[in-house]
């Protein structure tokens, strides 16, 4: 009887742990009403909390890449979900400004810094022709985090209230956080084992071109990041990146109060992200599994393209119709661009380096781009609704597409 390819179980953990990090990330919007409610801060304060986190977990991402390229995923998951559960718990019983900076800015950040980059770049070490599916299996994860915690915690606040609905997800994030890490391996040689399960590496087919589909020369150990960075591929992928994140948060924070603007009940709020979330997992696994006939890149901008539409929905939106439509579409667009990202890291860089690679993009792409939602809320503060900033969105949202299409695979020398 054939055993299942460890990959998979990689993958699996990958998956848990990326259903819990984002889960509880992305309901932070959830909180924002009742937060609002009892501790009278406005909107701009709790978007800037949240826009730090962003920064600091982004730009520390090039430290925990490089932690598990040496020391492996294992060990930094655990201590990355022990701090986000600490910083979430904390977070939990601020009263001032300073101390919400604090425990989620800072402390929730350094924990979930060791998320995404760790557990993706952990699983495409595992595969090869099968890398598009695997990458958009482990994060369709976060799309399924997303999916259901919203709904979990509006229906724990409303049976209790922020403050403890904030304290068991915390509580709950160091526990299964630790579980899920204790069954990751670095690589397949690790533990005796190839590349996709084969028999050797040699006789397995390369997976398509980030770009065009054609078969990837020379995916193995490939770039460092010294000599990355000597490429003008790399800065171009991080400033994509860095346009790419500018919109890709602020759903998830604002979404919720949009949906309050419009008149409609938190209920249709959680709601909204749920959707996100749903159709993150559809847009992740499908386009995931697609990108490795057409290519990473292809595919990736086909959900680039349905973030442009679903800003455009927004926009228009005056009712619970196009808020989901749009919801649905933005969906597509983070399922697909989270899944593809490690995949397109690796086509162009290789798999050597690929952790601090990915990091470092991450990183500096945070540095830029992780102030939207405080942005998006210093906009709604002044103009008392959303409308200007989904069209900025939508701007911002074409130029990272255009990006994208024109990223050039790395030259020595150039």
């Amino acid at each position: 009887m054939n055993r299942v390819f460890y990959g998979w179980v990689i993958t699996a953990s990958a998956f848990a742990v990326l259903f819990l990090t984002y889960g509880v990330q992305y309901s932070f919007g959830i909180f924002v009403p009742a937060m609002v409610a009892e501790l009278g801060w406005p909107r701009a304060a709790l978007g800037a909390a949240f826009s730090l986190y962003g920064v600091v977990y982004m730009s520390v991402t090039v430290i925990s890449g490089h932690l598990t390229d040496t020391l492996g995923p294992r060990r930094v998951v655990t201590v990355g979900g022990l701090l986000l559960g600490a910083g979430i718990v904390a977070t939990s019983q601020v009263t001032t400004q300073w101390q919400l900076f604090l425990s989620y800015g800072i402390v929730a950040a350094l924990g979930m810094s060791t998320a995404y980059i760790p557990c993706n770049m952990t699983v495409v070490r595992w595969f090869r022709r099968r890398r598009g599916l695997a990458a958009g299996l482990a994060s369709s994860g976060s799309s399924c985090g997303i999916l259901t915690m919203p709904i979990v915690v509006y229906a724990l606040i409303s049976f209790t209230d922020w403050r403890t609905a904030m304290l068991w997800c915390g509580a709950g994030l160091c526990l299964l956080t630790v579980i899920a890490a204790s069954f990751f391996v670095t690589e397949p040689a690790a533990v005796g084992l190839t590349v996709d399960g084969d028999p050797t590496d040699d006789d397995v087919a390369a997976p398509p071109d980030a770009c065009c589909g054609a078969a990837v020369i020379g995916a193995a150990p490939g770039w460092t990041l010294a000599a990355a960075r000597g490429t003008a591929s790399l800065w171009l992928f991080v400033l994509a990146f860095a346009v790419a994140l500018i919109t890709m948060t602020i759903p998830f924070v604002h979404v919720p109060g949009f949906a309050g603007d419009l008149g409609l009940s938190e209920l249709t709020g959680a709601g909204s992200v749920s959707m996100i979330g749903l159709f993150a997992l559809l847009g992740g696994v499908s386009l995931g599994a697609l990108a490795d006939r057409i290519g990473h890149r292809r595919a990736m901008l086909m959900g680039l393209g349905a973030q442009i539409i679903a800003y455009v929905a927004l926009y228009c939106a005056h009712g619970v119709g196009l808020l989901l439509f749009g919801a649905a579409l933005f969906g597509i667009f983070y399922g697909s661009f989270v899944a593809l990202f490690p995949a397109l890291v690796a086509d162009l860089f290789g798999l050597g380096h690929a952790g601090t690679i990915g990091g470092f993009i991450v990183g500096g792409g945070g540095l830029l781009g992780a102030w939207g939602p405080a942005a998006a809320g210093y906009l709604r503060d002044a103009d008392g609704d959303f409308r200007r900033v989904f069209v900025l969105c939508a701007v911002t949202a074409v130029v990272a597409l255009i990006l994208v299409a024109t990223l050039p695979r790395p030259r020595r020398g150039a």
